[in-house]
């Protein structure tokens, strides 16, 4: 389902992400030596991670957060690291089980995921792409399924062959608990200028740009949960990145025509209904 009026180019990626956790040290451990990151950079109560230079990921230390005890909240559901290959994931699942460390599993049919949850109870997913030629579309909605991943079918490799997030690695997709799908729409699709491109899976929207399975997750799942606050582990912001400074001007005047007013002192930021911030970047300006 297209939008109805602006379209978000098809070059649209999800950029960094920042999360305030209630341990840093904790966290690095986590993303680290769990998920494979490395440290870009550190500066007091903030570090950024990610590979080869580039920072996908961001943790800030807020004071007074405390991890996530019981209960869902209104926000991120989870971070999504898409690996470059289905030989990585059975790495990555090597990997865990060596670590003796807890994940579930889903088939989506378009991926194969693993999911975990780091020190503050925030969700994480890990997960390989099967080829685009290979995806099920009836009647132009990509179908997602919730199925059992096969592990004896995933390309065997050496033990061992794990050293870390390989090159390649992305945050694929941010996943989120919104409180109405119908508001979730006009804020991701109408406003922002994603398309829908699954919408029967229950309870829940896919959107993308340029035909992607989804670049974000919508959910109903925590319908009545209360909204991540201030004393919470949670997302800050992530970026959508977009080709140009033209299409980051265009997509914040669309979702100014939808109603959805810039915010804060940074250029491009726009909070949904349930407060999670989208900042737009152009892919040319400094990150």
């Amino acid at each position: 389902m297209h939008p109805p009026a602006y379209r978000l180019p098809a070059k649209a990626r999800v950029g960094r992400v920042r999360l305030a956790v209630s341990n840093l040290e904790r966290s690095l451990d986590f993303y680290t030596r769990v998920i494979g990151l490395t440290v870009v950079q550190r500066e007091h109560s903030v570090a950024r991670l990610g590979l080869h230079g580039e920072v996908l990921l961001e943790l800030e230390e807020v004071p007074g957060v405390q991890p996530l005890a019981g209960g869902k909240r209104l926000g991120l559901y989870h971070t999504a690291f898409l690996l470059p290959s289905r030989e990585a994931l059975s790495a990555f699942v090597q990997h865990l089980l060596r670590q003796n460390i807890a994940f579930g599993a889903g088939d989506h049919l378009y991926s194969e995921a693993l999911y975990l949850e780091d020190p503050d109870g925030l969700n994480v997913e890990v997960y390989a792409d099967r080829d685009r030629s290979t995806w099920t579309v009836e009647q132009r909605e990509i179908v997602s399924a919730t199925n059992q991943v096969r592990f004896e079918q995933l390309p065997r490799v050496e033990p061992g062959s794990w050293t870390g997030a390989p090159a390649g690695t992305t945050i694929g997709h941010l996943h989120f608990y919104v409180g109405d799908l119908r508001e979730a729409a006009r804020f991701y699709h109408a406003g922002l200028g994603l398309d829908i491109v699954t919408w029967r899976y229950p309870g829940a929207l896919f959107a993308s740009a340029g035909g992607y399975h989804h670049h974000v997750g919508l959910n109903v799942w925590a319908a009545g949960s209360p909204q991540a606050g201030a004393q919470d582990a949670r997302l800050l912001w992530w970026e959508l990145v977009l080709p140009g400074a033209l299409d980051v001007e265009q997509a914040g005047a669309s979702l100014a025509a939808a109603g959805y007013a810039a915010v804060g002192e940074t250029h491009g930021r726009f909070v949904d209904p349930w407060g999670i911030c989208v900042s737009l970047r152009a892919e040319d300006s400094a990150g």
